[in-house]
């Protein structure tokens, strides 16, 4: 299977986890996803009191560099360890 069928029945996949993943594993799919369908993170880092807002940003800052291909990829790693 191409690795962008593979992103997208991923995609699927991550609605249905049956189990509430970490919150560090949440927000490594979030940055993940946002990398392999955006690139890097753009716009102004939210405000010290927006946690969760902060928190997607940063997790996504942190991927900045890493090319879609391998955000894909370790998305479908990701959800597919979760499953």
């Amino acid at each position: 299977m191409e690795l962008q069928a593979e992103f997208e029945q991923a995609t699927l996949d991550s609605k249905n986890i049956t189990t509430r993943p970490s919150n560090e594993d949440l927000l490594m799919m979030y940055a993940l996803y946002k990398q392999a369908t955006e690139g890097d993170a753009t716009g102004e880092r939210p405000g010290m009191f927006d946690f969760k807002a902060r928190a997607k940003y940063d997790a996504w800052a942190g991927q900045a560099g890493k090319s879609k291909e391998d955000a894909m990829q370790a998305y479908v790693s990701l959800v597919s360890r979760l499953k």
